[in-house]
């Protein structure tokens, strides 16, 4: 009796290792970009490793990858967050600011997004949405007023600046972990805008 439940065990372990090992070798003829950029960004730990991998599914025409989407999407909730933060303890509370300083903080995170996002992503309809979405969450400022607002960035001196502040920031913050206090976006909005 216990030898059959032993021999059957071996052949049911037997069986899910050989389903195991299909499964793999599938996902690997399907998947063959995401399993070399997986194992590219295992061998090397960079923070722009995950900006040059290749990725094999768009979500939308011209729009961030879903891998890649999923990654912005945290990175720009990071980002945002400890700038609110900033914001916070300096006195400026976004959620509670005019319209305009809320419209700052879109360019800036605008910027942010298109640092952090692959070149062919930038600019894009999806990117842009993508940060309306989180804007909107962070401030209470509608979706299509902050998208309006990134589409006519350059019709303002203020929102561009924020823009670039946003930028400079982002490419900092991926190299070294932390926003310097000249690009941030407490200053950006107190230095280009009368609070």
């Amino acid at each position: 009796m216990i030898s059959g439940l032993i021999a059957f065990t071996e052949f049911g372990l037997l069986a899910l290792l050989a389903a195991l090992a299909g499964r793999v070798v599938r996902l690997y003829r399907e998947e063959p970009f995401m399993v070399a950029g997986a194992l590219a960004a295992s061998a090397s730990p960079s923070p722009t490793a995950s900006r040059t991998r290749p990725h094999s599914r768009a979500g939308e025409p011209g729009g961030p990858g879903t891998a890649d989407r999923t990654e912005l999407f945290t990175q720009l909730h990071i980002l945002i967050g400890l700038q609110e933060r900033d914001c916070r303890v300096q006195g400026l509370l976004l959620c509670e600011s005019p319209m305009a300083v809320r419209l700052y903080a879109a360019a800036w995170l605008y910027g942010a997004a298109c640092a952090l996002s692959l070149k062919s992503n930038r600019h894009s309809r999806a990117l842009a949405a993508m940060v309306a979405g989180i804007i909107s969450r962070k401030t209470g400022i509608r979706q299509t007023e902050a998208q309006e607002a990134l589409g006519g960035l350059t019709h303002s001196a203020v929102l561009l600046a924020c823009y670039r502040a946003g930028l400079e920031s982002a490419e900092f913050w991926q190299r070294h972990q932390f926003v310097p206090r000249e690009s941030s976006l407490y200053e950006a909005i107190t230095s280009n805008a009368f609070i």
